[in-house]
């Protein structure tokens, strides 16, 4: 049976549909992935867009973009007005759900049953969650959603099969940004569950304010490099601001901005280390969250992993900063996990008589805590032996096909989805193998992150000659780390 999980992050939505034991990621046409399709309205008083269309006039147009409905959901009214009348927040919410089911029953078709995976927010305390609960499950009727249950986002996530292996008897502190905040949950494993025993939200801390941010700083970059200041125009800086944002997600070492007008094409070449500048004070603000609420559920510091969504892992530098701050335990969630979780986790439960039994859970399901396919699971680091100094890898190459690193901030390695840089054999995904390793690349050095093969610090650096061994079960390959520098064309030997 059919089950589809959405994620409902307003930086982001997510779909994903779990059937006959397999994970399929949802991605709309015309956008998709981390912070693809936010959650945002636009309206020009005839027409109203949504998504990435809405997206598209927000420097343009920015009087007519609602860009705070979901996390202000509520019958409280909005800025936007359709013949007249105001329109709630509520309201907004609707239509934008009500488009988002049509676009994906496009890609995918109707689902038996569907997941909700909401915001932390919704459920700090029982008068918010009775009221957007309530608004939820009335949008669920009025769209005839086959709903089978509502998941705290945080919960969800760490319920995806994908997930990295990771010492599970240790608190996890989930860290999730959306649009207007960032949401710091902390999970305990009892009985097999994790289970919320609190959170804190960190409100501005959001992708809202940090893309602005970075506009203005990489604005000023623009303007002493070439005089011409983007905010000339909101089509000008709608322009910059698709630039930006693809620099943000590529994980690119630099990003050549180019604005062109009727007689000149003004140009600058941005560093991953300025984009990096720029995320510095956001992430330093979320690793303070992270300590004070560690802090006050224990009164002490306490050993914990450090778990970012595929959202809070975009920005630049972030794990080098909570390594330096000595949160070294970090996991690397994948992206959509909240979706995935929530899709697992309405599989095997019966869809409700009645909307007003659709429960609202605020722990993951038992079977997260330990997966049957992740039994036996060995990852191993086999050191070179090296006569001289150690040399940066260039490539990743497994069973004979080789992925190149140059030019990535971050790898990943894992069974064939679709979205990892190298894939392992098929093999791998006979064996139900779901985890994923990441590498990220820091001041020219490779690191390795996992646990299995992590030092003191949170990773270990990968050098030339370097091999990773993966056995999952009956599976099992390597993976050599070697440097394959570029050589000039040489001229035809003669004979």
């Amino acid at each position: 049976m059919a089950t589809l999980g959405l994620e409902l992050c307003d930086a982001g939505f997510q779909a994903t549909v779990h059937d006959h034991g397999r994970i399929n990621p949802l991605q709309l046409p015309d956008a998709g992935g981390t912070l693809g399709w936010m959650g945002l309205v636009s309206h020009d008083g005839k027409k109203i867009s949504f998504g990435r269309e809405a997206e598209d006039n927000w420097f343009v147009h920015p009087r007519r973009i609602c860009h705070n409905f979901w996390n202000r959901l509520s019958r409280e009214s909005s800025a936007l007005t359709q013949e007249g009348r105001t329109l709630s927040f509520s309201q907004l919410a609707y239509y934008f759900l009500s488009d988002y089911r049509d676009r994906l029953a496009a890609v995918s078709g109707t689902p038996e049953k569907v997941m909700l995976a909401v915001p932390g927010a919704y459920l700090k305390d029982a008068a918010t969650e009775d009221e957007r609960i309530g608004l939820l499950l009335g949008m669920a009727s009025e769209l005839k959603l086959p709903l089978a249950g509502i998941i705290d986002m945080a919960c969800a996530a760490v319920n995806d099969p994908r997930l990295d292996y990771f010492d599970r008897t240790q608190p996890l502190l989930v860290i999730d940004i959306h649009l207007h905040g960032t949401e710091i949950t902390l999970l305990r494993n009892e009985g097999g569950r994790f289970v919320r025993h609190d959170f804190s939200e960190l409100p501005q801390a959001g992708y809202a304010g940090f893309l602005r941010h970075a506009m203005t700083a990489m604005g000023n970059r623009f303007l002493r490099h070439t005089t011409f200041d983007i905010l000339e125009n909101g089509h000008i800086e709608q322009a910059f601001y698709r630039q930006m944002k693809q620099f943000l997600i590529s994980g690119a070492e630099d990003r050549h901005f180019q604005i062109n007008t009727g007689s000149h094409a003004y140009e600058l070449t941005a560093t991953r280390e300025q984009l990096a500048a720029d995320a510095a004070a956001l992430i330093q603000t979320l690793v303070q969250g992270v300590r004070a609420l560690s802090h006050k559920s224990s009164g002490r510091p306490e050993p914990c992993t450090v778990a970012l969504t595929d959202r809070a892992g975009l920005l630049p530098g972030i794990a080098a900063q909570f390594r330096a701050a000595g949160l070294t335990s970090l996991l690397q969630l994948p992206g959509g996990a909240a979706a995935s979780g929530a899709a697992c986790a309405g599989t095997d439960r019966p869809l409700p008589g009645h909307l007003a039994e659709v429960s609202v859970e605020t722990a993951s399901p038992a079977a997260s805590t330990e997966p049957a396919h992740h039994i036996g699971c060995e990852i191993r680091l086999l050191r070179a032996r090296r006569t001289g100094a150690a040399v940066p890898p260039t490539h990743a190459i497994c069973e004979g096909l080789g992925r190149a690193l140059a030019g990535q901030t971050c790898f990943t390695i894992g069974p064939d989805d679709g979205s990892v840089d190298l894939a392992l054999p098929v093999a791998f995904q006979h064996a139900g193998a779901g985890g994923r390793i990441r590498l990220e690349q820091q001041a020219g050095r490779w690191w390795l992150l996992h646990q299995q093969v992590a030092d003191a610090d949170g990773g270990t650096v990968v050098d030339t000659g370097d091999r990773l061994t993966l056995r999952y079960g009956p599976a099992e390959t390597e993976v050599l780390f070697a440097n394959c520098p570029a050589t000039p064309d040489r001229p035809p030997r003669r004979t």
